[in-house]
């Protein structure tokens, strides 16, 4: 039996098939430019090979279909997969948990595409081509806010008129929740200590960013907002900015919302610092010859310290501090950079360690400061889909637990 793990972006899809008895990945892949002429698969294989295609895919169901397609070239017989994994952006407050999908869990995904419009569409299209493609599989969401269902209100209420809360929804609700989840369980573990006693500071660095406060093993605070644009500075979102810029800007320049929305989570960030750069690995190439390469992991840097440190205060004490994601897995430079000048909080990063933790390199985990540290330092690659697939099984098998802490995750041990 299989399960199948899907990702959908606004123009992408990822998607990794499990064995269930296992929980090791069979074959996946990844699809780009969904839409665009040049639209192509990329299936990869536990073994590194990898099948390319370009294929003309004008939406997620035609996608969905070619994913089909190749996997039946892998030798997986879809009739085995009986369980589909969602992964889903927004629950906002109206889910805390994974749950199986069914036309209201639709109902209500669809509605909150009004507040995360370049995501829950697009996870609404997949949940339906899966629906259509793989019919005898049970339908999972598994939403990227629920990890953030236990923040305090102190933590996600934002200071605006309550109606906008109570009316519109307006509050912080934090995203990238299943990567959260995942490297705090394999931090307690690492630490030797149980979950629920471990106090972690999380930091999910790729193209988009974030950071996560943990305590007693469940957040309670995130540099994410209402929307994926707060926080860090990432590859084309801006990360936090005065609210008052928006309107400001928006007036002299006779912006609508959507232009404004397009420049703030496309044109932003390391974009918009660089004026040519997103991707972290252009940006540090550059750095010696191009002021504005510099000055964007300078203000990148200085965002995540900013943020550990507000993060320290909140916690009191913090046993780890965790790396994940393409570049919290793999840039060694910038994880120097990010805990440079923090000693003086307990936080030591070891340059040899550092640099010998690179998850492109084969290390899927380690520690990563001096061994007098009294805050450790980790790295841990991410595992979103395992994540998705435990949970999927769980609720196919009836043992699913929404309290994270309660539910056997394989990884925690």
């Amino acid at each position: 039996m299989y399960i199948l793990a899907l990702n959908c972006g606004s123009s992408s899809l990822k998607y990794q098939v499990f064995d269930a008895d296992t929980k090791q990945v069979v074959v996946g892949g990844l699809v780009e430019k969904i839409g665009l002429p040049d639209s192509s698969i990329t299936q990869k294989y536990p073994d590194g090979h990898k099948d390319r295609k370009e294929v003309v895919m004008k939406d997620h169901k035609d996608a969905l279909n070619v994913v089909v397609g190749m996997l039946h070239d892998a030798s997986v017989d879809i009739k085995e997969i009986r369980g589909v994994g969602h992964r889903v952006v927004l629950g906002g407050d109206k889910f805390n948990s994974s749950v199986e999908i069914n036309d209201e869990v639709m109902k209500k995904i669809d509605e909150l595409s009004e507040i995360a419009p370049l995501h829950n569409p697009a996870a609404l299209v997949g949940i339906v081509a899966a629906q259509q493609l793989i019919p005898n599989a049970k339908q999972v969401a598994v939403f990227d806010t629920a990890f953030y269902y236990t923040m305090p209100e102190e933590s996600f209420r934002y200071a605006i008129p309550e109606a906008w809360y109570k009316n519109l929804q307006v509050r912080r609700y934090g995203y990238h929740g299943t990567s959260h989840l995942y490297v705090s369980k394999r931090a307690a573990a690492m630490l030797g200590k149980p979950a629920d006693k471990c106090n972690l500071i999380t930091l999910h660095i790729g193209s988009g960013a974030s950071a996560a406060a943990i305590r007693n093993g469940v957040a309670v605070d995130t540099s994410l907002g209402m929307t994926p644009v707060a926080g860090l500075i990432m590859g084309t979102r801006c990360g936090d900015l005065d609210a008052g810029v928006v309107l400001y800007v928006m007036q002299k320049l006779g912006l609508t919302p959507e232009q404004m929305q397009k420049h703030l989570n496309k044109d932003s960030g390391l974009m918009g610092i660089t004026k040519c750069f997103s991707d972290r690995r252009d940006v540090e190439a550059n750095k010696e010859n191009n002021p504005e390469c510099r000055l964007a992991i300078d203000m990148e840097a200085h965002t995540v310290r900013k943020y550990i440190g507000a993060f320290m205060a909140e916690l009191g004490h913090v046993d780890a501090i965790v790396f994940t994601a393409g570049v919290g897995e793999n840039d060694a430079y910038l994880r120097s950079q990010y805990c440079k000048g923090l000693e003086e909080l307990g936080i030591k990063l070891d340059p040899k360690k550092n640099e010998e933790s690179v998850a492109r390199k084969g290390v899927e985990e380690a520690i990563i400061s001096t061994d007098d540290s009294p805050v450790k330092i980790m790295m841990i690659a991410t595992n979103e889909e395992l994540v998705i697939v435990e949970d999927t099984l769980a609720i196919m098998n009836g043992t699913y637990n929404p309290d994270h802490l309660k539910m056997a995750y394989s990884f925690a041990k």
